[in-house]
């Protein structure tokens, strides 16, 4: 059944590796029939920093996303699919996909807050898809087992489960990017093309 997959791309430089991980995953799933939507942050010029004036309102009932945000908001609404792609910088998101982030999971978008207890209902329950390319410039164990993969962390308990109902969630990473060979670019390259050609 042919879906709607928002891809974010967090990359400065449009001939990067990550930029090549996003072709693949917007090439496979069009292949395989569904609509993509490629949201390329650089490219598109987004603005990650949270204003004052949106701090300010962000628990207030009704809150609504400020006009420089609502139609990437509503790519997010319009999609069942979300797939991001970046490269891991000190362990973490690019400032720009924290950004995105903060700014586009807000209450009433991603999350709702429960006025008994302030607990975060979820919002974005059309989201059954929730995938991750990546990579890291720390070897496997450096990422793994010193610093406890901090990012997939995050985004799979801190932000999917906590904004989604039932999503499969999946990261794949890339590690030892910086002594990666262009053969071991092309086999994971090949394996995103894999794995998203069975979502």
């Amino acid at each position: 059944m042919a879906r709607r997959f928002l891809v974010v791309l967090a990359h400065p430089l449009p001939e990067s590796f990550a930029a090549s991980a996003a072709r693949a995953v917007v090439e496979t799933l069009e292949g395989q029939g569904h609509e993509v939507d490629l949201l390329d942050l650089y490219a598109e010029d987004f603005d990650p920093r949270l204003t004052a004036a949106e701090r300010a309102a962000y628990m207030e009932p009704g809150y609504e996303p400020p006009e420089d945000v609502s139609g990437i908001v509503a790519r997010l609404k319009a999609a069942d699919g979300l797939v991001l792609v970046f490269p891991q910088w000190w362990f973490n998101l690019p400032a720009i996909m924290n950004g995105f982030i903060d700014r586009i999971f807000v209450p009433g978008v991603a999350f709702g807050h429960d006025k008994a207890g302030g607990r975060i209902v979820p919002l974005m329950t059309q989201i059954k898809t929730f995938w991750v390319v990546t990579s890291t410039g720390s070897p496997w164990w450096v990422v793994h087992l010193y610093m406890g993969n901090p990012v997939k962390r995050i985004l799979k308990r801190g932000i999917a489960a906590f904004c989604a109902k039932s999503v499969d969630f999946r990261m794949l990473s890339l590690h030892d990017m910086d002594r990666a060979t262009e053969d071991q670019r092309k086999r994971f390259l090949a394996r995103v093309r894999t794995a998203i050609s069975a979502v």
